[in-house]
């Protein structure tokens, strides 16, 4: 056996470390409820609040700001709740159950507006509305995430388990898609014959409110805590509230994944509306019922192309190793978004597939390996600290990323008055809002795109010292 061959099989899950597809996909099924309770409302906010009810854009995106600060801010207090908690059901799954179940029943309340309120009530209810639900989110997804980073010891078996949990997000993905045609669906057009998008967003969101329910049960009976049954609750002490943070901030390179994130959080929600402004008042010349159209047709080719991204990325981490992959993965979507400019074209409407789709195949690449890498940060910080810290990283990611997001979509509203949108006039915009939604659409990400290249060619965790890690963990505690 030559030492290519000895390393990989040294790094080769045994059948201990190799999870049960029924554990895979018991935690795939979260990713329901982390998109649609997370980025379901922010997806139609715009065509609900603003296309329809006429709140101006810059409102909506600073409620988008605000609901993500909030956020990051319930994010911390639930990571290092399930941290220390010790139940006979674990540390982080009645949270999951609680925080699913409430999540699901409270999301079609988001909309619960009637028409006609001034710009100043919707603001408030927004606002309010927000405050109540984001720390229902972070109960369960707190928990949740921190979860993935303990479910194997194992290098590959992890990204592997991420590998999962983003096929089944391919689900979820395109209800959010398909949401905005379903806004429009002809049942629920008003008596002068227009839809009724803010009904049709209320019965929505019902109807996923109630999947959401169902999941969150199933995935507290599917789940298990590894972690938590062998070393955690036996031997592990209470972890301060300040360690969520700061300490948390020391490991170096969890600070490099974390400047990764938040440069392509960053780049990627600053233009999270202008694609859908785009498809509207570019592509389809204002016709919002072809435009929703359009893009469900768009979330199709995107869960196609995610697909297709997961094994593709997922084959060159185990090859290459999971920085070498997220720098394929961002060098690609660099080329992917500044494609946007010729993808977006109102003579051949079908190459918006192709945009959706580029985006949506390097996007699921770096989310999968993104996720895959916090696992072995937690288990460096372990062989620094002798503590397993999950849900302290998981809050100090979310945190840093959701602040990321958060100027990133406080931005998008402004961003889009700058162009010049008016969304009083009905049909076609101005020419000159129409090129500054196409250029900044295909600029603004390529920055920040190029910063996250830069931040994981310079991540220490390779293949081979993360198998030195480990072996120096299991001489220490033993087998997990």
């Amino acid at each position: 056996m030559n030492a290519s061959t000895l390393h990989m099989a040294q790094l080769a899950p045994t059948a201990t470390e190799r999870l049960p597809l029924r554990q895979k996909i018991g935690f795939g099924l979260g990713s329901i409820l982390d998109m649609w309770g997370h980025w379901l409302y922010a997806s139609l906010a715009f065509q609900v609040f603003n296309i329809f009810l006429g709140v101006a854009p810059g409102l909506i995106s600073t409620v988008q700001a605000i609901k993500i600060f909030i956020d990051a801010g319930s994010d911390a207090l639930f990571g290092w709740l399930s941290d220390n908690t010790r139940t006979r059901y674990g540390r982080r799954r009645p949270f999951i159950l609680v925080g699913g179940v409430l999540a699901g029943i409270g999301l079609p309340l988001m909309f619960a507006v009637g028409k006609g309120w001034t710009d100043t009530q919707y603001f408030i209810f927004m606002l309010v509305s927000m405050i109540i639900y984001v720390p229902v989110m972070s109960c369960f997804n707190m928990p949740w995430v921190s979860l993935g980073a303990e479910m194997t010891p194992d290098y590959h078996e992890r990204t592997t388990v991420m590998a999962v949990r983003n096929a089944i997000q391919k689900g979820p993905e395109l209800a959010m898609f398909f949401a905005a045609q379903f806004t429009t669906l002809s049942i629920f057009n008003d008596a002068s014959g227009k839809p009724d998008i803010l009904r049709g967003a209320q019965t929505y969101c019902a109807i996923l409110g109630a999947i959401m329910v169902a999941v969150s049960i199933a995935i507290f009976l599917m789940v298990r805590e590894r972690y938590y049954e062998k070393l955690v609750s036996r031997t592990q002490t209470h972890i301060p509230l300040a360690d969520t943070l700061w300490r948390t901030l020391r490991c170096k390179p969890f600070r490099t994944v974390l400047t990764m994130s938040l440069a392509y959080s960053i780049g990627t929600a600053m233009v999270g509306a202008l694609g859908y402004y785009a498809t509207v008042y570019y592509v389809c010349k204002g016709d919002v019922v072809l435009a929703a159209k359009w893009n469900t047709a768009m979330g199709v080719s995107g869960m196609a192309f995610g697909f297709a991204g997961i094994p593709s990325f997922w084959w060159i981490a185990r090859r290459f190793g999971k920085r070498t992959g997220l720098a394929t993965v961002l060098t690609l979507a660099i080329c992917a978004f500044l494609g946007d400019w010729w993808l977006y074209d109102p003579e051949r409407p079908y190459l918006q597939l192709f945009a959706c789709g580029f985006v949506a195949f390097t996007g699921a690449g770096f989310w999968t390996l993104y996720a895959a890498t916090i696992g072995d940060v937690v288990d460096y910080d372990e062989s620094q600290t002798g503590q397993r810290r999950e849900g302290s990283f998981s809050a100090c990611q979310s945190w840093i990323s959701k602040v990321g997001i958060a100027l990133g979509v406080g931005a998008s509203g402004w961003i889009l008055q700058f162009t010049g949108f008016d969304a009083t006039k009905e049909g076609a915009q101005a020419p000159e809002a129409i090129f500054w939604i196409r250029i900044l659409l295909s600029g603004i990400p390529v920055i920040g795109l190029v910063l996250a290249l830069i931040a994981i060619l310079r991540f220490p965790l390779t293949e081979a010292r993360m198998l030195e890690i480990r072996g120096k963990l299991e001489a220490t505690r033993g087998k997990v």
